[in-house]
C-alpha cells in the first residue's frame, strides 16, 4: 500500500488533486481554532477544561465540527447545517412531487436540488448559530463554568457572531464542493472524516492516562479493531440479484442478451439512521437543561434514564429508533416499483421473476430482509463500544463510540477506492488486489 501512495504522489494529475484536498482539510482544521469575535478565548479554554463530554445535541455538532464548536470559532457549525439540509432534501423528494420530478431530469434536475439544498443550509445556518449563541450568553453551553465566554451581549455583537458563524458554514460547503470538484472524494465526506479523525488522538490520550490506563488502552484497541473489521467486512458487503436482458433489433442491430446484477448493500442508508436516533434521543436532555427546576419528575426521569448512555431505557430506545430510520431511509432511497419499471422498459427480468408487480414484489421482500440484517449491524456498532466504556468505567470516550469508527471506515474506503480507481486508468497497480 506504502507503494501505491508513492505511485499516487509520483503521477502528477493524482499529486496535485491529493496536495490540494490535503491543502483543504488543513484550512478547515485551521478555521476550527479561529475565535468568533465577541468571544473571549481565554475563558472558552478554561470552559472547556472543566466540561464533561457532551453526549446530547451539541455533541453531535460538536463531533461534526472537529471540536469547533464548544471553542465558539468561526467553524463552530462545521459541516451539521450542510447535512441536515441534504436530509431534508432527500425527505421532500417524498412529499413533494416538484422536488421528485427534479430529481428524474438527471443532471440539470440535480443542479437545481443542490442549490436548493445551498439555500437550506444558510438558513438552518443562521438558526443554528443564533440558538447555540443563545445557549452559549445564558450560560446553558458550560453549566459547572462561571466565567463568561461572550462578556460582550449586545446586539450588534450577536448579529456579528451570527453573521460570522453563518460565514463560516458557507465557506465550509464551498471548500467540500470545490475538494469533490478538483480534489479526491466525496468533499463534504472528507471534512467530516478530518473533523472526527481529528478527536481520536486526544479521546486514546485521555484514555491512556487515566487509570489502569494500559489495560483499558489495551482493551479499547482491540475492540476498535473488532468494530473497524466489522464495518469493512458489512460495508463492502454484496447482495447480488442477477438480471437478464432479452435480445432484441433496433434497425439492423442486435441489442440485449447481456447478463447483469443488481449490487444491494447491507447497510444501505449509510449512517443516517444513528445520526437521527442520536438527535432524537438527545432532545429531552437538551429540552431538561433549560428547565431551572431540576427537581421536576420528568427532568429527573431523562437524567436518570436518557442523559445515562449506559442506562437500560437509553440504550431499549436507541436501538429501537435506529431500526425504525433504517427501513424509514431504505425506502426512501430504493424504490423497487421504479427499478421493476427501469427493468421492464430496458428489457431486463430477474431469472425466475415475471416483470413488473412480480419483480417489485421480489425486490421489495429481499430489501426488507438486507434492511434488517443492517439495521442490526448499527445498533451493533453504534453500542458496543458505548457498553465496553460502560463496564470499564472510561469516563472520557470518543464522542458517539461507534458511529465515528462507521463515519471514519466508510469514508476513508470510498476515498481509497476512488484513489484505486484513478490509478487503474492510467495502468498502476493500485491499493486493492
Amino acid at each position: 500500500m506504502l507503494g501505491a501512495f508513492a505511485r499516487a504522489f509520483r503521477t502528477p494529475d493524482l499529486r496535485k488533486k491529493l496536495l490540494f484536498t490535503l491543502a483543504m482539510m488543513a484550512v478547515f482544521r485551521l478555521g476550527s481554532f479561529i475565535p468568533t469575535p465577541g468571544v473571549d478565548y481565554v475563558n472558552v479554554q478554561q470552559c472547556i477544561g472543566t466540561a464533561g463530554d457532551g453526549q446530547d445535541v451539541l455533541g453531535l455538532v460538536n463531533l461534526f465540527s472537529g471540536g469547533a464548536l464548544l471553542q465558539l470559532s468561526v467553524f463552530a457549525l462545521g459541516i451539521m447545517p450542510y447535512i441536515t439540509a441534504s436530509i431534508i432534501i432527500q425527505l421532500l423528494r417524498v412529499v413533494i412531487p416538484r422536488f421528485e420530478a427534479l430529481h428524474k431530469e438527471g443532471q440539470s434536475g440535480t443542479a437545481v436540488l443542490t442549490q436548493y439544498t445551498r439555500y437550506l443550509t444558510i438558513f438552518l445556518a443562521v438558526l443554528q448559530a443564533t440558538t447555540i449563541i443563545t445557549v452559549a450568553r445564558t450560560g446553558n453551553l458550560f453549566p459547572d463554568c462561571t466565567v463568561p465566554i461572550i462578556p460582550n451581549d449586545s446586539v450588534t455583537t450577536m448579529l456579528l457572531m451570527i453573521v460570522t458563524m453563518t460565514a463560516g458554514t458557507g465557506l465550509i460547503m464551498w471548500m467540500g464542493e470545490l475538494i469533490t470538484e478538483r480534489g479526491v472524494g466525496n468533499g463534504m465526506s472528507l471534512l467530516i472524516f478530518t473533523s472526527i479523525a481529528a478527536s481520536f488522538p486526544s479521546a486514546m490520550w485521555q484514555i491512556a492516562t487515566s487509570d489502569n490506563g494500559i489495560v483499558n488502552f489495551t482493551i479499547f484497541l482491540v475492540i476498535a479493531l473488532l468494530v473497524v473489521g466489522l464495518i469493512v467486512f458489512v460495508e463492502q458487503s454484496q447482495r447480488r440479484i442477477p438480471v437478464q436482458y432479452a435480445k432484441r433489433m433496433v434497425g439492423r442491430r442486435m441489442y440485449g442478451g447481456s447478463s447483469t446484477y443488481i449490487p444491494i448493500k447491507i447497510n444501505m442508508s449509510g449512517v443516517i439512521p444513528v445520526i437521527f436516533a442520536s438527535s432524537l434521543l438527545a432532545l429531552p436532555t437538551l429540552a431538561a437543561q433549560f428547565v431551572e427546576d431540576q427537581t421536576t419528575p420528568w427532568v429527573q426521569w431523562v437524567a436518570v434514564n436518557l442523559m445515562d448512555p449506559g442506562a437500560n431505557v437509553h440504550i431499549a430506545i436507541y436501538i429501537v429508533l435506529i431500526i425504525f430510520f433504517a427501513y424509514f431511509y431504505t425506502s426512501i432511497t430504493f424504490n423497487p416499483d421504479e427499478v421493476a419499471d427501469n427493468m421492464k422498459r430496458y428489457g431486463g427480468f430477474i431469472p425466475g421473476i415475471r416483470a413488473g408487480r412480480p419483480t417489485a414484489e421480489y425486490l421489495q421482500f429481499v430489501i426488507s430482509r438486507i434492511t434488517a440484517a443492517g439495521a442490526i449491524y448499527l445498533a451493533l456498532v453504534a453500542l458496543i463500544p458505548t457498553i465496553a466504556f460502560k463496564l470499564m468505567n472510561i469516563s472520557t470516550q470518543i464522542p458517539f463510540g461507534g458511529v465515528s469508527l462507521l463515519i471514519v471506515v466508510g469514508v476513508g474506503l470510498e476515498t481509497v477506492k476512488q484513489i484505486d480507481a484513478q490509478l487503474q486508468q492510467r495502468h498502476y497497480e493500485g491499493f486493492l488486489r
